[in-house]
This record gives structure tokens, C-alpha cells and sequence, in this order.
């Protein structure tokens, strides 16, 4: 019987995932819990998954997916939580910017009833112009969204196997973990710590990704902007309405002054951008609904630990094993 899986999706985190292996080993085995690791090779194109087999050969407790490409990490997430076989999941990143020493005090929590608890960082060491954009999307989102996203709190959290399965029983292609674990309710508790540095390499996080990753976000887990599209066009029509009144008004009292070609261009250019936009909104919405209608998998699965040669017997699977695997 497994008591804690820690989950950990890796890209391109050769260099670094066997000192974050010897530091979760020494963080958990002092607590006496029986527990697995878990790791998800996200298609690195480093040596990644050799140091995984490596992993796997040495220890038992350690498994492993590799994936056939990148497919990203709200898949390598997917694929870490199908895999897991504990009493409780913990999600961390192979780059040590998740302190393994936290963990015993995330299992303290658990123990204290809570389905979700979850490690929330602060921003020190951060740039002032990446801290103020942060701030102010999340400003956004605690307007806009669905959910209650918080800022600073990430992946790193530990869920009960009740919280786990209600993940995973979520169909989505599009996934934006932030919300699905807000989504899912259950009792959470927060604690914070202090920023890390990257223990080596470089982060896969630049801006175009995490642009991308914040839209997501915020079409997921609401319609309002298709909402506001509407909203404009009102607007706009009750403008445009209150203009050809005036239009009139104006010709009965001045009579007919020669149209003003700024004012027209001023209109079309003006209208035409708040149509394309318009447009784009409804596209997003249109292409998630392309993509959930395919039903493609979320990953395909290159080789697992089961094909590491020599590898030590593990923990025995208990029934959450057996159902993880179907």
C-alpha cells in the first residue's frame, strides 16, 4: 500500500533530476510514509530519460512515462496523476524550485483532514515588470473567471485520492490545472514559502508561453468575454443611434454640411476593429470546441518503467494501482 505519490513532470531536466531524487528520498523517508516517485519524461530532448532509467534500475520506488514527443505540461500532469497509486498525490516540479523539505509539512496538513493542500510561493527574486503583470492578470482573473485562482499558488500541492480521481474524472482536452483544482472544491489549506532559484538549466516559461497559458486560463473557465462581444455591440448600436439623431437634428437646424471624411474613416476603422476582435473571441471559443470535439489522447507513451532492464521490485500494487492503469 502506497501512502504518498509525488508526481513530477520533467522537460529537459537531465541535468538536475538526480539531485531532486536524492533530496524528495531524504525529505520523505524520515516520515516513515511507504512512497513512489512518479516521474513524466514531456518528450525531453536532453538525457532526461536516461537518468530516469537509470532512477527506475536503482530504485524501486521511482516510476516512469516517457512521453513520444512534447505534449506539454498540463499532459505530463495528466499522465503523473494516472499513474499514481497513493493514498495522496503530491505535484512538484523537477527543478527544485519546489522545496522537497516542504513535504512532510504538506503531509502534516493532510493528516489533518484537508483534501488539498497547497504550497503557495511568494514573488521574491522576481522582476519588477513580471511581478506588476502577474499581479494585475490575476487582478483579472479573480474579476472574470469562474474560479478563484490565487496568486502564487501553482502545481505544487498535495490532493487526497478523492480530490485525484475528481481530476481525472474530468474529460477536457483543453486543461488549465489552476482552475480544475479550484473547480473540484474539497477542504484546502495554503501556507507560503520563499521563492527558489532554478537549481541549473533554464526556465521553459518565457513570455510568449506564459501569454499563452493566461488566455487559456481565462477562456476555460468562463464565457464572459463572448459576453462582453455582446455587450460592445449594444453599446455600439445605441451610439451609432444616438448619432444619426443628432445627424438629423443638426440637418433641420444647420441644414447639410459636407460630410467629414475624418469622422467616417474614424467610424469604419473603428467598427472594423471591434468586429475582428469580436471575431477572434468567437474563434477561441470555436477552435476549443474543434479540438474537445476530435477526442484525441492527451499524450501517447513512448516507453514506461516497466521497460527499464534490471529494474529492484517496488511497493506491491494495491487496487488504486490496478485501476490507474485502465
Amino acid at each position: 500500500m502506497v501512502d504518498v505519490s509525488v508526481v513530477v513532470p520533467c522537460f529537459d531536466e537531465g541535468e538536475v533530476v538526480g539531485d531532486f531524487h536524492a533530496a524528495v528520498v531524504a525529505a520523505l523517508e524520515p516520515t516513515g510514509a511507504v512512497f513512489e516517485i512518479a516521474y513524466v519524461d514531456d518528450g525531453s530532448r536532453d538525457a532526461t530519460v536516461e537518468r530516469l532509467r537509470e532512477l527506475a534500475g536503482a530504485d524501486g520506488r521511482v516510476r516512469y512515462t516517457s512521453f513520444s514527443r512534447n505534449f506539454g505540461k498540463e499532459a505530463a500532469m495528466l499522465a503523473g496523476m494516472r499513474m499514481a497509486r497513493g493514498d495522496c498525490v503530491v505535484l512538484m516540479d523537477a527543478d527544485l524550485q519546489h522545496p522537497p523539505e516542504l513535504l512532510p509539512r504538506m503531509l502534516e496538513l493532510r493528516r489533518h483532514g484537508y483534501d488539498q493542500v497547497v504550497a503557495r510561493r511568494d514573488r521574491t527574486g522576481e522582476g519588477a515588470v513580471r511581478k506588476a503583470l502577474s499581479r494585475a492578470y490575476y487582478r483579472l482573473v479573480r474579476r472574470f473567471m469562474e474560479v478563484e485562482v490565487v496568486d502564487g499558488a501553482g502545481d505544487f500541492r498535495l490532493l487526497s485520492r478523492r480530490a485525484v480521481d475528481a481530476v481525472l474524472s474530468l474529460p477536457e482536452s483543453n486543461r488549465f490545472s489552476k482552475g480544475l483544482f479550484s473547480w473540484i472544491g474539497f477542504d484546502t489549506v495554503t501556507f507560503r514559502y520563499e521563492n527558489a532559484a532554478r537549481a541549473a538549466g533554464v526556465s521553459k516559461w518565457g513570455g510568449r508561453r506564459l501569454l499563452n497559458y493566461g488566455i487559456d486560463g481565462l477562456l476555460s473557465f468562463n464565457s464572459r468575454p463572448l459576453r462582453l462581444a455582446v455587450h460592445t455591440g449594444l453599446w455600439l448600436f445605441l451610439s451609432a443611434l444616438a448619432y444619426a439623431v443628432w445627424i438629423v437634428a443638426n440637418a433641420l437646424l444647420d441644414g447639410v454640411d459636407t460630410p467629414g471624411y475624418a469622422t467616417l474613416i474614424t467610424a469604419i476603422v473603428g467598427l472594423s476593429g471591434v468586429q475582428l476582435a469580436t471575431l477572434g473571441v468567437i474563434g477561441e471559443y470555436v477552435g476549443r470546441i474543434y479540438h474537445e470535439a476530435k477526442r484525441r489522447p492527451h499524450y501517447v507513451v513512448r516507453e514506461t518503467e516497466r521497460d527499464a532492464p534490471g529494474r529492484p521490485a517496488g511497493p506491491s500494487p494495491g487496487p488504486a494501482a490496478r485501476a490507474a492503469r485502465h
